[in-house]
């Protein structure tokens, strides 16, 4: 038997040969062979057997973006050039859709926005390396300024545009911007942090003017009326950048802190595309509908991509609505729909609409769609393919779910683990600290054990890249040592996950100081500073809990405050200024004192522990009506209509 499944498992490995170098193929084979004599298991027989096809769908999928990609690397490959490349393809096709106003710009008419870009910058006396802060809602131009900057060598950095006060103004600082272009429905946001910029820096602003004189305190230029009479042919401009150069960057929350601009180069803005495209069926003539933010590397980079590398055209919405989703999607004749979990959790929530059953809508590509909901969501809106993954903007370690299993976010194959270099390891759930051997190495956690998922760091392979953070010390926190081997290293992802026996992959939480919400990370740290300043700073500590039924958890801030009259509005009208929605605590906790240790650390585990159920009558819990506007005591009422579901979070 041990015999007959390695011959089954060859078979279908020479289905993938084309795709394979003969020194590949040969070790495979060997690998293959050696492997299954060792393991000749009915167990491992049994294991091999159900997800050879699937190993096998995705070896090929790895190959053709490796091969890809070294072709890139050795013609010396950018973005703008293979966009360009596009661009000749189809120079009439519809690129982007910009669905609040109608606005069509087609393949050669975004390259022509984008040559206004370059022609700006160059004019401007920004060289190669120099960085530009993009502060705007989602629309087409955002591609078109990021792209043309990529031009002549000019890095964007894209800031969340709910961002605010310090977190904005960190956002800017810490990418070493010359010069900010933001979208004028950020007037008021931009003035407020403008006495903290730095005294060269440059404004730009790009829409209608709503806020005259907030405006003209800025002494912000017109961006828009700059680009009209920016040239529209290619600058005289000879790019030295590379396919591994910087493009942009990208903030996360990380793992603790204040946002960290990730650095995106060529390579793996393209890898992450290509895996996008190739892993999950889309088709050249695929029409995808994003309503995610283009900050985010999900819009930008997995949704937008599939229109600048391989030419699909993009319906981009400036904020997701779920009444009207369908709606557009029909409107559009989309094909392909970009989600998060909640995205799919809020369109299952609407009553049901004709348009819904007549989409032509074939794919949904995304992550955090849980299970209950992912089969709910398939059948009721005929979706044929569900493309979960899992990653991060500068992870090593992304997955894909390539054959549609529910519920996980990717696989890694118990046939050849070592081909895909990630693991699932080990860890302390108090600190996330990695445990070791006798040896000093990593342990592996067996299947249904959760654990901290690392990937080995190789600067010589574009898929093993870390490019890390702008910030060398944020960089520096995200690489250990000696996980695989000694004297190797790895990114760690801060991130739990759980693997089945058939090596599926599931997301279990997140380690560390943040959680999501909303589809957004928020990081405790962040948010505790914000409010400790607001209260006189005091001591807070912020965390995630969870409530049934909803997806993420809901922020929850404990407070020390020793008695009195504490001002909930007050509060909560400085909490709206200061935070975007998502990281507003939904619950509050008023105590006496918050626990510490010895150094005056926050601890957080008893408080997670206990939730936003009434504890102890010395203590005061709160819940965030967002209807009503207000925070309103958690009565053992309340607090069972919450767990209940009957009141909306």
């Amino acid at each position: 038997m041990c015999v007959m499944s390695g011959v089954v498992l060859c078979l279908g490995v020479f289905g993938a040969v084309r795709w394979l170098p003969l020194t590949w193929l040969c070790s495979l084979l060997a690998g293959l062979g050696l492997f299954m004599a060792w393991r000749g298991s009915w167990k491992f027989i049994h294991v091999a057997l159900r997800t050879i096809r699937r190993d096998l769908m995705c070896l090929v999928v790895i190959l053709r973006v490796r091969f890809s990609m070294c072709r890139n690397m050795r013609n010396r490959s950018t973005i703008p050039a293979l966009f360009a490349q596009m661009v000749t393809q189809h120079p009439d096709k519809p690129a982007l859709i910009y669905e609040a106003t109608g606005e069509v710009w087609s393949f050669r008419e975004l390259q022509e926005q984008c040559h206004r870009v370059a022609h700006w910058a160059l004019a401007q006396g920004w060289a190669e390396g120099d960085v530009v802060a993009l502060y705007l809602e989602s629309r087409l131009s955002v591609v078109a300024l990021w792209l043309g900057l990529a031009m002549v060598g000019v890095e964007a950095a894209l800031i969340n545009h709910n961002l605010r006060l310090h977190s904005l103004q960190h956002c800017v600082s810490a990418s070493g911007a010359r010069a900010m272009v933001f979208g004028t429905e950020l007037t008021e946001a931009v003035s407020e942090v403008s006495g903290s910029l730095e005294p060269d820096m440059v404004l730009f602003s790009s829409g209608e003017q709503n806020n005259e004189e907030k405006h003209c305190s800025l002494q912000a230029q017109s961006l828009d009326t700059l680009l009209a009479c920016s040239p529209k042919h290619p600058p005289n401009y000879t790019l030295r950048k590379k396919f591994n150069d910087k493009l942009f960057y990208i903030y996360t929350s990380g793992t603790t802190g204040m946002p960290k601009a990730a650095v995106v180069v060529h390579s793996r803005y393209y890898r992450i595309a290509a895996f996008g495209y190739h892993s999950f069926g889309l088709r050249h003539n695929d029409v995808i509908y994003t309503c995610l933010p283009l900050y985010h590397s999900a819009g930008t980079v997995m949704g937008v991509g599939q229109c600048l590398l391989f030419g699909l055209t993009v319906v981009v919405r400036r904020k997701f609505s779920a009444s009207r989703f369908w709606d557009d999607c029909v409107k559009h004749n989309c094909t392909v729909i970009q989600y998060i979990g909640e995205v799919c959790r809020y369109l299952l929530a609407q009553p049901k609409h004709p348009s819904e059953a007549h989409h032509q809508v074939r794919v949904a590509i995304g992550n955090g769609l849980r299970p209950s909901v992912w089969e709910e969501f398939v059948r009721r809106f005929r979706i044929q393919r569900v493309g979960e993954f899992y990653g991060a903007t500068e992870c090593n370690c992304s997955l894909i779910n390539i054959d549609g299993k529910v519920g996980a976010c990717g696989f890694n194959s118990r046939i050849l683990p070592s081909f895909y270099p990630i693991r699932l390891v080990r860890m302390q759930e108090e600190n996330g600290e990695l445990l070791r051997d006798s040896q000093g190495l990593c342990i592996p956690c067996l299947p249904g054990e959760p654990g901290m998922l690392v990937g080995r760091i190789n600067h010589t392979d574009p898929l093993r890249r870390f490019d890390g953070y702008v910030d060398k010390d944020s960089t520096n926190q995200k690489i250990a040592h000696n996980i695989f081997k000694m004297g190797d290293s790895a990114y760690i992802s801060g991130d739990v996950l759980v693997m089945d026996e058939y090596g599926y992959m599931y997301f279990r939480d997140r380690s560390g100081d943040t959680f999501r919400w909303r589809g957004e990370n928020v990081s405790t740290t962040e948010v505790e500073g914000v409010l400790s300043r607001l209260l006189g700073h005091a001591d807070v500590a912020v965390y995630g809990v969870s409530v049934p039924g909803v997806e993420g958890k809901a922020g929850m801030a404990a407070i020390a405050h020793a008695g009195g009259q504490f001002d909930l509005d007050a509060f909560l009208i400085a909490v709206q200024k200061a935070l975007p929605s998502y990281a507003r605590p939904v619950f509050l906790r008023l105590m006496p004192s918050v626990d510490t240790t010895g150094t005056f650390k926050i601890q957080k585990t008893r408080l997670q522990r206990e939730g936003f159920k009434p504890q102890d009558s010395s203590e005061k819990i709160y819940f965030l009506n967002s209807r009503a506007g207000r925070y309103e005591a958690v009565t053992d009422e309340l607090y069972s209509d919450v767990m209940e579901g009957r009141v909306c979070l």
